[in-house]
């Protein structure tokens, strides 16, 4: 009876942890696709709304690290200081991993469509649910 009693709860906790992964990933995914729209819409505030808006946010990039929010979202805008230099964002995911309850990485490519040149490249993202919603704590382009 007791080895039944585990085997059901075993099986309640995979039920529950792969229904909790399932709206985790539902949340990044749109999280994502919102921070698409921001940037298609050439509004880098509101794209940066993805991010932890915390000194220690990470980003990882050609020109090394960066740390802290503001200064990612300064070198966004001056990197991509027009509408025809932001050009039109896709993101393709090609991984979604948990890792854990709090955290999850995220793999995949970007595209940046634009009249002066197209951009692509690679990113890794790691994610940290903090105070109940889903923010990027670490981004690694190139």
């Amino acid at each position: 009876m007791k080895k039944f009693i585990l085997c059901i709860s075993v099986i309640f906790n995979l039920t529950a942890f792969s229904q909790n992964s399932s709206d985790d990933q539902y949340l990044i995914r749109t999280t994502l696709f919102e921070q698409t729209q921001a940037w298609n819409q050439h509004n880098l505030d509101k794209f940066m709304e993805g991010y932890w808006k915390h000194d220690s946010l990470v980003f990882i990039g050609s020109s090394g690290l960066t740390y802290g929010y503001q200064k990612v979202l300064n070198n966004y805008k001056t990197s991509y200081s027009s509408p025809e230099k932001m050009g039109q964002l896709k993101f393709t995911i090609k991984q979604l991993t948990p890792l854990g309850k709090e955290y999850y990485l995220v793999i995949g490519q970007w595209d940046i469509l634009r009249a002066e040149g197209n951009l692509s490249g690679h990113f890794s993202l790691t994610w940290k649910k903090i105070d109940g919603k889903w923010k990027i704590i670490a981004d690694h382009s190139s």
